[in-house]
């Protein structure tokens, strides 16, 4: 478990974090797993604040802002980064070359600008509806960490790494899907609890989820065809789209 929890806390975290001493198809196996858990302390991150700027009368929106800016800089905008260089690739060319190559590039070009501001934007606006319901922060911190379940679609056996990416290499067809199943499962059934502690319908964190693991699969089929298979950004994009379904799901 060690060396999983090291790889997920690494990856999906800007905690300091001790290497992994191996990465392989098991360990990244168990780091996916762990993810929701090792993503725990921004989900603590998003709700603290959420409360604290809710509890100081300061404007929803404002506070939605701060909320979704602490969470890019707690992944050191790695997931970010990941959308807008997977939107600008799928945008650039039908040729998977080209495709990668504009992905590797670390330019952003006008589709992975608008991916991004769209995201957040939908994300912060999301969050400040949340922060009228009495356990909304609570909703926040725990789709925070939910979140990173749902990328586990674009690492179920069959799915290949795309040519060249060597952090996806690990991680590509490494998660069969009965455990990826369970996984959902448990995160659909943990935010459907959530929500109806805070007053919502139970339905809808079941639904958000599954919505959310539809999307990324969707995304995963795109990737596969245009690029020859995932790549680690890929993953941000899975991570980053995946919140917002279930920020606005939660709505």
């Amino acid at each position: 478990m060690g060396d999983g929890w090291r790889l997920a806390l690494g990856t999906l975290t800007a905690l300091p974090t001790p290497p992994p001493t191996r990465v392989d198809a098991a360990v990244a196996r168990r780091s996916l797993l762990l993810a929701p858990l090792a993503a725990a302390p921004l989900g603590l991150l998003a709700g603290g604040l959420a409360w604290a700027g809710r509890g100081l009368g300061l404007a929803p929106l404002a506070v939605a802002v701060v909320v979704v800016a602490a969470l890019v800089g707690g992944s050191r905008a790695f997931h970010v980064d990941g959308l807008a260089d997977t939107a600008d690739a799928l945008t650039a060319s039908y040729d998977a070359e080209r495709s990668l190559a504009v992905m590797r590039s670390g330019d952003t070009g006008p589709a992975g600008v608008a991916a991004v501001v769209l995201a957040l934007g939908v994300q912060a606006a999301a969050v400040a509806a949340l922060l009228a319901l009495a356990w909304g922060p609570l909703v926040v911190g725990v789709a925070v960490a939910l979140a990173r379940v749902a990328h586990s679609a674009a690492c179920l056996r069959g799915v290949p790494a795309a040519s060249g990416s060597r952090l996806a290499a690990p991680y590509a067809g490494s998660l069969g899907r009965p455990s990826a199943a369970a996984a959902w499962l448990l995160a659909a059934a943990a935010l459907g609890a959530v929500g109806a502690v805070a007053g919502l319908d139970w339905w809808r964190g079941p639904v958000a989820v599954g919505v959310a693991v539809l999307l990324v699969t969707l995304l995963v089929r795109r990737a596969v065809r245009r690029l020859g298979g995932v790549t680690g950004d890929v993953f941000g994009a899975s991570i980053e789209l995946t919140l917002v379904v279930l920020l606005v799901g939660m709505t």
